[in-house]
């Protein structure tokens, strides 16, 4: 077969594909290929490009010893590691070895999925203990003792009422990150107005402000400010940051949410939008913020119960902005308050 034909070929295979010569050399990459390594390495070294044991010896196998070879393949990229089923098919033409056929099957979503099970019923297990627990002994205290305590009964059914809404938000809260989880590794395909997406956020939450006395100041959010991403996640991400603002900000003060562009982010290395949300709250010790992002964590635990919180907000930030392939950052100072900071690169 023609170069022309085989690229004709894989142009219409979904998994990123090289193919090299004998002597390791990147002859063709296709499209998918073309997006995991964010240029195009047709020309390179092959080995240049992989770097890891494991893949370099199952090429080897191919090209040398004429077998196919699997390999794990680590790909560290915007949104961290995802891991490839690598695998090493040799090409041969008159008997002899003309190179390799180099392919890579995402494999993340199944590596995790046991480690996301273990995860959860340990998390779940240890999250909803404490409202059972509470509901079981109300329920027979009211069947009991209470029964013809009408001060009492009042009293428990509220903080029955409680523990029940918090078990709901709870299971809501899972389901979502449960969707975002799903999807990480796809990227979003549309383009979405992350100003006009915060303006809508700012005006479902008209009612949650006014009841603490909150103001939002807010600065850029008169344009457009075009990005891919997905519109309804974009929505949740920016709800639960200024939900978390409200909520941590204390009643009298401000909220600022800003917007601007940056023509080049050195991360993401290319333009992109960076959006500030910014509370004056107690600020945060330094030592949790590497931890916020993880699933149930929280700074004060008792506090977080008592104001309704899940421990999986932050959670569900972080899948989502790497959905987005872009950046979450956490700043705070104890005494002057906390700002999130979210940037995604241009559409």
């Amino acid at each position: 077969m023609t170069i022309a034909g085989i690229e004709a070929v894989l142009a219409g295979v979904p998994l990123p594909v090289l193919v090299i010569g004998p002597t390791a050399r990147i002859t063709t990459a296709n499209a998918a290929a073309l997006e995991l390594f964010g240029h195009d390495p047709s020309g390179m070294d092959a080995v240049t490009l992989l770097r890891q044991a494991a893949v370099l010896t199952a090429m080897d196998a191919a090209l040398q010893d004429g077998r196919e070879a699997d390999a794990r393949f680590v790909f560290t990229g915007l949104s961290g590691e995802v891991v490839y089923r690598f695998r090493a098919v040799p090409l041969r033409e008159d008997g002899l070895i003309t190179g390799a056929v180099l392919s890579f099957e995402d494999r993340s979503l199944a590596e995790d999925s046991e480690k996301i099970r273990r995860d959860f019923v340990a998390n779940i297990s240890h999250e909803l203990r404490t409202p059972l627990t509470a509901l079981t002994g109300f329920i027979e205290t009211l069947r009991t003792t209470a029964r013809d305590d009408p001060k009492a009964r009042e009293r428990f059914l509220g903080i029955m009422e409680t523990e029940a809404h918090r078990m709901n938000r709870m299971v809501s809260d899972l389901l979502s990150l449960s969707r975002v989880q799903a999807d990480q590794h796809v990227r979003p395909r549309g383009n979405v107005n992350v100003a006009g997406v915060l303006r809508s956020v700012i005006a479902t939450l008209e009612g949650k402000l006014k009841d603490t006395r909150m103001e939002v100041e807010t600065q850029g959010l008169e344009g457009k400010a075009m990005v891919l991403g997905d519109r309804d996640q974009l929505t949740q991400l920016f709800l639960n940051l200024i939900e978390n603002a409200i909520k941590y900000g204390g009643p009298d003060k401000s909220i600022s949410v800003a917007l601007s562009h940056i023509d080049r982010d050195r991360a993401l290395r290319r333009p992109a939008y960076r959006i500030d949300i910014r509370d004056e709250g107690e600020g945060i010790d330094p030592l949790h913020l590497p931890r916020l992002t993880e699933r149930f964590y929280r700074v004060d635990d008792h506090r977080s119960r008592e104001m309704g919180g899940t421990g999986l907000g932050l959670a569900i930030v972080k899948h989502i902005v790497n959905r987005h392939r872009g950046r979450l950052k956490i700043t705070s100072e104890q005494g002057v308050g906390s700002c999130f900071s979210v940037i995604f690169s241009t559409s």
